[in-house]
């Protein structure tokens, strides 16, 4: 009996031990600070009410709050460079977007948790059926600066232009460039280009992805312990089907939790 309770303690200790590690590691000013681009349904979403934050980096950042027992404050901001600048900053201790080479010199990327396709919308009566029909000349395509989708099309197409535009123009606005035809295609994440042609009659979005885009946790660049811990958080939570709850409730067309990564 003595034995028993002897391993119960040493087992608590151990845990114990862990999650103070993790606190100190992750959120050394007692709350766990994160931050994503308020503007990408495929990370959260913002209530223009309430300002609250809903969806998957939300949730993650609620969870991993949760498990080491201390509060958490999500920052929704307005790009990609914002949340890079508030990592490498220290003014978040986390934060959520599409992993891309060039970002990958300034911060350091965890493991995915969720794969989103990226497509064109284009308008009914547009000639392209596939995403290979886009790259012709004579087409422009919208895009926004320094998001996946935008540094994807502006690296691979070779035949049409790319108008990169500094910020996301309302659905209204965006779906009138492709009606009036300043852009014939709008590149984007496919949840943002869905979401565009349910708000916007005369457009469609084309059946095929044109690049796979993949989502994860980024932490300051050299921080090898805090990536660790945070890989064993997402480990965890897509085992658990906690990634895969989260994208049903934020109802993310599109979107599916990552594959385990080969190590």
């Amino acid at each position: 009996m003595r034995r028993s309770v002897i391993v119960v303690v040493l087992a608590l200790a151990a845990a114990l031990a862990v999650h103070a590690q993790s606190k100190a590691l992750l959120a050394p000013t007692g709350t766990l600070r994160s931050s994503f681009i308020a503007t990408n349904p495929v990370q959260g979403r913002v209530d223009a009410k309430t300002g609250e934050a809903t969806g998957p980096a939300a949730d993650l950042t609620r969870e991993l709050a949760r498990r080491m027992g201390v509060p958490f404050v999500v920052m929704p901001l307005p790009d990609a460079g914002a949340v890079l600048d508030s990592v490498k900053s220290g003014k978040v201790d986390i934060g959520f977007l599409a992993v891309e080479a060039e970002r990958a010199t300034q911060v350091d990327f965890s493991d995915a948790y969720s794969s989103s396709g990226a497509a064109y919308a284009v308008a009914v009566k547009a000639p392209f059926q596939k995403s290979a029909d886009v790259d012709r000349a004579g087409v422009t395509i919208g895009a926004i600066t320094g998001q996946a989708p935008e540094v994807y099309v502006r690296e691979h197409v070779k035949n049409a232009k790319v108008q990169s535009l500094s910020a996301v123009p309302p659905n209204a606005e965006m779906g009138r460039m492709l009606l009036d035809g300043k852009v014939q295609a709008f590149a984007a994440n496919r949840t943002r280009m869905e979401e565009l042609v349910r708000d916007v009659p005369g457009l469609r979005v084309l059946a095929d992805d044109y690049m796979t885009t993949l989502q994860a946790i980024v932490v300051p660049k050299g921080k090898a312990a805090q990536l660790a811990e945070v890989n064993r958080f997402l480990a965890d939570a897509r085992k658990s089907g906690f990634v895969r709850s989260s994208l049903e409730r934020a109802k993310v067309a599109g979107v599916k939790v990552a594959r385990e990564p080969s190590r």
